[in-house]
């Protein structure tokens, strides 16, 4: 039997260590092949090249049996060129990360990773994007590894639901270990923004985005519980952003009918 065909990719660029994790452990379980930004990509979400040239060149990085192809476009270009020209065959599984820093909550709608994990269900693909709460570059993924292979495993096995994706966010946590997994939903939550005005040494005003996050919600069944109490989240996601509720209330007031 074929091994799975495994798509990698990410938003912090081909070189960043959590693809470079990431693509070690995939080789585990099947055959692997990496399309993913030439530098970094982070807070693009859905966005695609469609006024620029793209490209795409083979690299190698790392030794091992994987192919790469570094792509000078978005996260979710690197998917769609992956799918609609440089494989032949549909990929078993897209896998996006492991991103450096938190897609919890509201911060899926920006993130890069979780855009190139949601455009793999797009295409019908089984899809996982994985994030590590820990900026630094140097991150430890070894605690991390236990988890991406446990829902990396489940998701091979047992398949997915058409057009959904899973956001995997495993705590950082210091002299414990992580406590398990929680399937959850997305905590209510937002960025309070500020953009600092300042001036550059040309005497030019430029501004640089500031703020804090702020989570709105106190239930216990959200991402944002989850990894405040050592658990790695897991929310389903799906591209149907469309508001149900709505629909009653915009036809009784706009209807023709």
């Amino acid at each position: 039997m074929k091994r799975p065909l495994i798509l990698v990719t990410n938003d912090d660029g081909i070189s960043a260590p959590g693809i470079r994790n990431l693509i070690r452990i995939m080789n585990d379980f099947g055959d692997v092949i990496v399309v993913a930004p030439d530098g970094p990509q982070s807070g693009m979400g859905h966005a695609i090249t469609i006024e620029a040239t793209l490209r795409c060149d083979k690299v190698v990085i790392d030794k091992g049996p994987q192919i790469e192809y570094a792509c000078s476009g978005t996260p979710v270009d690197c998917v769609k060129l992956a799918v609609n020209q440089l494989i032949d065959r549909k990929p078993d599984l897209l896998v996006s990360g492991v991103n450096h820093g938190s897609n919890s909550s509201i911060n899926v709608i920006y993130s890069g990773t979780m855009s190139a994990a949601v455009e793999g269900a797009l295409e019908g693909m089984p899809a996982i994007g994985f994030s590590l709460l820990d900026y630094a570059h140097n991150s430890d993924f070894t605690e991390a590894e236990i988890y991406i292979r446990k829902v990396t495993e489940s998701v091979l096995k047992n398949g997915m639901d058409r057009g959904v994706c899973l956001n995997v966010n495993i705590p950082k946590i210091k002299d414990e270990s992580i406590k398990g997994i929680k399937v959850c939903r997305q905590a209510n939550a937002n960025w309070e923004e500020e953009f600092e005005e300042r001036v550059d040494p040309k005497g030019r005003t430029y501004y640089w985005l500031t703020g804090k996050f702020v989570n709105y919600d106190k239930g216990t069944d959200t991402d944002e519980w989850a990894l405040a109490n050592h658990y790695v989240s897991v929310v389903p996601v799906q591209f149907d952003v469309t508001a149900y509720p709505s629909i009653s209330t915009l036809n009784k007031i706009l209807s023709d009918e």
